[in-house]
């Protein structure tokens, strides 16, 4: 979209044009939820964070300032923000701080050279990360994806500093684990 077509959308949004505000939420839709279903086991909850998640961009609009010349950027890293911090205040609204495994599944480990990894599809990465129990999701996306540091994961998720480096390190022996999997299956359907 040109900048100048998405400012003149913004200052609609910012006098509350319900068309504007719509061709704005249209534009933005797929990228907000992308970030969503990463916190997300669930479409609807992604769906709620979104929504939650443009409610508080719509109301902070006018207070938006690009933080560097290129405003689609700018704005889609502000929004992303935001879209992160929503999805952490529903993961802790709705998990009451579980802090550990949630029924945790444990695959044989088979070495063939390739990974998991070198098989799998965008959707089955994203799939791999929502089956990991919300707290070991919420620590992977906000320091593996969003580059969050662990400090701040702990300061966010009201969780102490070893218990994110924890998290962090099981989620990632947990993604292992799976990738393990899909690569054992891969092998087992090629040889049949």
């Amino acid at each position: 979209m040109p900048e100048e077509e998405l400012v003149h959308i913004i200052e609609g949004c910012v006098v509350h044009r319900r068309e504007s505000q719509q061709a704005f939420y249209q534009y933005f839709y797929g990228f907000s939820m992308a970030i969503c279903l990463r916190y997300c086991s669930r479409n609807d909850d992604a769906m709620e964070v979104v929504n939650d998640g443009f409610l508080k961009i719509f109301r902070e609009l006018p207070r938006f300032q690009p933080s560097y010349a290129q405003y689609e950027s700018s704005l889609r890293g502000w929004m992303k923000s935001i879209m992160i911090h929503t999805a952490i205040d529903h993961f802790r609204k709705h998990q009451h701080h579980q802090l550990h495994d949630i029924n945790e599944t444990h695959f044989e480990s088979i070495d063939h050279g390739e990974t998991g990894a070198d098989k799998l599809s965008y959707k089955e990465l994203i799939s791999a990360v929502q089956s990991l129990s919300p707290m070991y999701r919420a620590v992977f996306n906000l320091y593996v994806i969003d580059g969050y540091k662990h400090e701040e994961i702990a300061t966010q998720l009201k969780i102490s500093i070893g218990t994110s480096k924890s998290n962090l390190a099981k989620a990632k022996e947990n993604i292992k684990k799976m990738l393990t999997h899909v690569n054992s299956t891969y092998y087992e359907r090629k040889a049949v």
